[in-house]
């Protein structure tokens, strides 16, 4: 089985936390689709005629599109691929984008997914990350989606906002709780360079939120979810049992997966290709047939690295029989006499032979991760 990610970079608003390839655009799109379509045709052997068991159309704002642009990706997807009956098709979606006809077209495309943008509840929050939508907008996006028969609805929110308190997140969740949801994606606002926000950080425009209220708010986010039965099979992903995202599961467990689009990244076990972050040339370079991606070549050392960093995020944890088999005594003792400390510190325990972080280590993972890294020769 393996995986296909479709880059969409179109946004009709810049959002100020947003680090993600995308350009502020709302007009034609032909000439991308029909580059994209293309590239699908000219990287079909990459993942060796696996079945795709998973297609994510992310972005960007995939929804900015027609549904017929929609179909006419898919079915060009369909037309050159070998897809399972049952493959699982997520579809990232802004709350303003939301309208009963357009589901019923999702529907029709087998969109069996969908992704809503939600971020927040609170119109205050939605203002300071630039949104596009608001409260009220979000409520009616969501319920026009439950109501039009998706049974696989995700939402995303972001906590960590500056100004939030403890109070308006756990307002936050409750509300998500209260609606029929079987996923929820939970991101802490990461102020990254060279975005509005952090831009606006270097000014002193704008401060991160204190590390102990950080830590409430990660900490009450695992209680609610867990109490409204949700599981947290990654740190920030909970889904309801059997509504995990299988495409977002297989990143993690090292599945192959062939990305499409500008910025879009591919993966097939022994090597790592990524697409030039820039949309002009990437239409250019797929019609002339010129270059348009990069890639790297992966060594043991690298993919051990590849397979802590994603497993490591997640309740299954490493795997340390595969570890053994895929990296020799040499990576197994490496794993298990560095994971001896964090287990007497409480932050990471032995499961069924595989290591997996306490919640107190989750609330360091890129610490842990970044130490368990294996240095690569000089």
């Amino acid at each position: 089985m393996a995986g296909i990610y479709i880059h969409i970079p179109f946004c009709k608003k810049l959002c100020f936390y947003c680090d993600f390839y995308h350009v502020i655009s709302v007009n034609d799109y032909s000439a991308f689709i029909d580059a994209l379509l293309t590239e699908a045709s000219l990287r079909r052997d990459y993942l060796e005629d696996e079945t795709i068991s998973t297609i994510y159309i992310g972005g960007g704002t995939p929804s900015v599109f027609s549904v017929k642009d929609l179909e006419t990706i898919l079915n060009h997807i369909n037309n050159i691929f070998r897809l399972s009956e049952d493959c699982e098709i997520t579809f990232e979606m802004n709350p303003d984008d939301v309208q009963p006809v357009y589901l019923d077209g999702l529907r029709n495309c087998k969109v069996n997914r969908i992704s809503l943008g939600i971020q927040s509840w609170r119109d205050s929050d939605l203002k300071m990350l630039n949104r596009r939508h608001d409260s009220e907008g979000a409520v009616k996006a969501l319920r026009n989606t439950l109501d039009a028969g998706f049974d696989n609805v995700t939402i995303d929110l972001i906590y960590g906002i500056p100004g939030m308190s403890l109070k308006d997140w756990e307002s936050n969740l409750d509300f998500s709780f209260s609606f029929d949801i079987k996923h929820l994606s939970a991101y802490h606002l990461t102020i990254e360079p060279g975005t509005v926000f952090g831009k606006m950080l270097e000014k002193g425009l704008i401060s991160e939120i204190d590390e102990n209220d950080s830590a409430a708010q990660f900490n009450t986010l695992i209680e609610k979810s867990e109490n409204a039965g949700f599981i947290q099979y990654e740190i920030s992903n909970f889904g309801k049992p059997g509504y995990f995202s299988i495409h977002n599961s297989n990143y993690w467990k090292q599945v192959s997966y062939l990305g499409l689009g500008p910025s879009a990244h591919s993966f097939n076990g022994y090597s790592r290709q990524w697409n030039i972050h820039d949309l002009k040339g990437y239409i250019k370079s797929v019609n002339t047939g010129k270059p348009f991606f990069e890639s790297e070549e992966l060594d043991i050392k690298k993919r051990f690295n590849e397979y802590i960093m994603t497993s490591l995020r997640t309740m299954w944890g490493i795997d340390l029989e595969y570890v053994e088999e895929s990296f020799e005594k040499e990576g197994y003792d490496y794993v298990v006499n560095l994971s001896g400390k964090y287990r007497d510190y409480g932050l990471m325990k032995l499961e069924k032979n595989s290591l997996v972080l306490t919640n107190q280590g989750k609330l360091i993972s890129d610490n842990i991760i970044s130490e368990f890294m294996m240095p690569g020769k000089d």
